[in-house]
C-alpha cells in the first residue's frame, strides 16, 4: 500500500529540525526586510524600531497565550473543555498564525505612522496631540478590520474542527 504525504502524521527529528530552522529563518528574514522597508519609507530608523517592537510584542503575546492554553488544559481540564482549548504545540499552523498576526499588526502600525507623518507636516517631531489625533483618525478602520476578522476566526474556532483550532486560537488571542 502506497502512502501519500497527506497520510503522514509524524516526522523524524531531522525533518522537524529543518522545519523549525526554516520557520525561524523566515521570521528573521521577514523582520529584517520589514525594518529595511519601514526605514526607507519613513526615512528614519526610529520608525523601523517602533514598528518592529510593537509587532514583535503582539507575536510574543500570542506565543505566551499558546503556552497559557497548555497550562489551562493541564490544570483546569473542565474549563479547557468548555472553551475548546487544547494543548496547542508550535507547528506550521501556529507559525502561519504568528506570521498573519505580524502582517495585521504591521499594517495597522504603518497606517498610523503614515497619518502621523501627514499630520506632522514640516515639524521636526510629532507631539503627543499629533500622535493622539493620528490614532483617533485611524481607529475606526482598525476596529472594522479587526471586527470582521474576529467574527470569521471565531466561526473557525467554534466550527472548524481540531485541524484549524490552533490557528484560530492564536488569531483570536
Amino acid at each position: 500500500q502506497a502512502s501519500s504525504l497527506s497520510s503522514v502524521e509524524s516526522f523524524g527529528s531531522s525533518v522537524a529540525s529543518s522545519f523549525r530552522g526554516a520557520a525561524v529563518s523566515s521570521i528573521l528574514l521577514s523582520t529584517v526586510m520589514i525594518i529595511i522597508y519601514v526605514w526607507v519609507r519613513f526615512g528614519s530608523f526610529r520608525y523601523s524600531a517602533a514598528a518592529i517592537l510593537t509587532t514583535l510584542h503582539d507575536c510574543f503575546v500570542a506565543v505566551g497565550l499558546v503556552a497559557m492554553a497548555s497550562v489551562i488544559y493541564n490544570k483546569f481540564p473542565g474549563l479547557a473543555s468548555t472553551l475548546g482549548i487544547l494543548p496547542f504545540k508550535i507547528d506550521l499552523n501556529l507559525v502561519a498564525a504568528i506570521m498573519t498576526i505580524l502582517g495585521y499588526s504591521l499594517n495597522d502600525t504603518i497606517i498610523i505612522m503614515d497619518r502621523i507623518r501627514e499630520l506632522r507636516g514640516k515639524l521636526p517631531y510629532a507631539s503627543r496631540s499629533i500622535i493622539n489625533n493620528a490614532i483617533n483618525q485611524t481607529i475606526s478602520r482598525t476596529l472594522i478590520t479587526s471586527g470582521t476578522t474576529i467574527i470569521s476566526v471565531m466561526v473557525l474556532y467554534l466550527y472548524g474542527g481540531e485541524g484549524i483550532r490552533a490557528f484560530a486560537y492564536v488569531m483570536l488571542c
